[in-house]
């Protein structure tokens, strides 16, 4: 059986590893984690495994700005609405994560 993932991504994606906040509504916290890869439309983030996450659910992601940039932009973060489109729970196991595949709502 071929088991090749057909690629979907409309945006370009950029290696991008920096700290980010999940929340989650359902489980009413946030969740810190990282990027690992951005897009206009999305991203590609690891979470803690023990977040209650699926597909389907919209989060909120706030990414946090270094003082420099918060100076320049008039926040201390950058707050997206997100649509969770893919869960990865058995890729990062190992290290006590899971990836998780966020598509940009419109601001």
């Amino acid at each position: 059986m071929d088991s090749t993932l057909v690629e979907q991504r409309k945006e370009v994606r950029t290696e991008l590893s920096w700290p980010v906040s999940v929340w989650l509504p359902g489980a009413n916290r946030f969740f810190n984690g990282r990027s690992v890869n951005v897009s206009k439309g999305g991203a590609y983030l690891t979470i803690p495994l023990t977040a209650p996450v699926r597909p389907g659910q919209e989060v909120e992601l706030n990414f946090p700005r270094t003082s420099q940039l918060a100076h320049q932009k008039g926040q201390y973060a950058r707050i997206k609405a997100g649509k969770v489109v893919r869960v990865d729970r058995s890729r990062m196991m190992s290290e006590g994560v899971l990836g998780l595949a966020v598509q940009f709502l419109q601001d």
